[in-house]
């Protein structure tokens, strides 16, 4: 094996080993922009220049063409640039910490902060707050800009998110991100109550039914075509998506709380799935639609405050997943926060 990338094949921690996904055999390019992780934040325009400078491997053999054909299951090593040094400034911003040791960190986020500094957003994110707390012991293999993170959740989702602050616990949690073993799942107020029997949800494409009331919605999602701040269902050329939703309680066939948990986790993935299945988020301005709750059927208060709900009624609830060091099971709740918290009170009031 030789070349400018020799060298760096011996070290892991420059390494990002992936597995073609069932479904995704095609030209290398292709199947790379599809089985690639989207915590690895790797866009297709940077996943062609890797190819063209010989940064993608398999069978220690650099992969040059774009168009060479793979097939799924074929493990493809991709060789990262050594990360940028960081140059976002550390701010002193409040921290609601879950859990802290020497290799990770998880975090309560809170609605309206931004995860990671982006042209819109250079201050006040989530990687500002970390560097001010955390120091340099962030992880650096996220890259320039992104220390240590490994997820991300929406501005406007509120909830758990774990922060590596080692390279070892970098590469252990976006294995488990990888291979779908992380336990989370999320709380959500939606419109209307998602229902089994429903002959109109049992007609859509990609929603099946599983035991115990469970919704499997299964899908591929892309960047819609015309709005490129959108995600959209598509059935070719899109990331797999996976996303299960139980029904916690409902509101006069109005709202319903449910538990949605994700197989896999893409870019506005529970927003899109539950607008797929007809069932939008109160207070999704980009995919909830027009629908309004009845002050008929609800409290006036209740029907008053879902239609004005100012963001999506999402919240990171639960988030568990092994230890990449110490290999223990770690798994964390958080509480509703105080807006969706009063919302669900005030759905709960009986009409007048």
């Amino acid at each position: 094996m030789s070349g400018p990338f020799a060298e760096a094949a011996e070290d892991e921690d420059l390494a990002l080993v992936v597995t073609i996904a069932e479904g995704c055999a095609d030209r290398l390019d292709k199947a790379l922009a599809r089985s690639v992780p989207e915590e690895a934040s790797l866009s297709r325009t940077r996943l062609m220049k890797m190819i063209a400078e010989g940064a993608v491997w398999r069978g220690g053999v650099a992969l040059t063409d774009p168009k060479i054909k793979v097939e799924e299951g074929e493990v493809i090593t991709l060789m990262l640039d050594p990360p940028a040094s960081v140059d976002t400034l550390a701010e002193e911003i409040p921290l609601v910490v879950v859990y802290e040791d020497d290799h990770l960190i998880v975090v309560d986020k809170p609605v309206g902060m931004v995860v990671h500094p982006a042209p819109g957003t250079p201050s006040g994110t989530l990687v500002n707050a970390l560097l001010a707390h955390c120091g340099d012991t962030l992880s650096g293999i996220g890259g320039e800009r992104r220390p240590g993170i490994v997820h991300r959740i929406d501005k406007d989702t509120s909830g758990l998110l774990v922060v590596a602050k080692s390279d070892k616990a970098h590469h252990g949690l976006a294995a488990q991100f990888e291979r779908h073993t992380v336990n989370r799942r999320y709380l959500a107020l939606v419109h209307a109550v998602p229902n089994a029997a429903d002959p109109r949800l049992r007609g859509i494409k990609g929603v099946s039914f599983e035991t115990g009331g469970i919704i499997k919605i299964a899908t591929l999602l892309a960047r819609h075509k015309t709005d490129r701040q959108r995600q959209a269902v598509v059935w070719h050329d899109g990331r797999h998506a996976v996303t299960r939703v139980r029904v916690l309680e409902s509101f006069a066939d109005q709202a319903a709380l449910v538990e949605c948990w994700l197989e896999t986790g893409r870019t506005h993935q529970i927003r899109v799935h539950m607008a797929h299945a007809g069932h939008g988020l109160l207070g999704d301005q980009t995919y909830g639609g027009k629908r309004k709750l009845s002050p008929k059927a609800l409290s006036a208060q209740g029907a008053d405050l879902g239609n004005s709900f100012p963001r999506q009624a999402l919240h990171a609830a639960t988030l568990g997943f092994s230890h990449p060091v110490t290999e223990d099971w770690l798994e964390f709740t958080s509480p509703l926060p105080e807006d969706m918290d009063t919302l669900l009170h005030a759905l709960r009031q009986p009409p007048e």
